[in-house]
């Protein structure tokens, strides 16, 4: 049980690791870029976690539970977009 936990973990790890862009050769970025481009990151690695939850989720509250997370994950993350 353990391994595959830990290949799921390792598994959404380098699935974040492909979808953050890398940075623009644009120059140097205020603070208020980088705060929104960390809290963006963050947001994205949540929601793989809650993805693969869901992916194993059998007790339908647990995965309504997931959903409403995912949403609200989806709705955050396009307003920062």
């Amino acid at each position: 049980m353990a391994r595959g936990w830990e290949s799921k973990d390792v598994e959404s790890q380098v699935e974040a690791k492909k979808t953050m862009s890398p940075a623009s050769g644009k120059g140097p970025r205020s603070p208020e870029d980088i705060r929104r481009e960390q809290e963006k990151r963050d947001l994205e690695l949540s929601r793989t976690r809650i993805v693969n939850d869901l992916q194993t989720a059998t007790h339908p509250n647990h995965r309504k539970s997931l959903e409403a997370a995912l949403e609200h994950l989806d709705q955050k993350i396009a307003k920062l977009a």
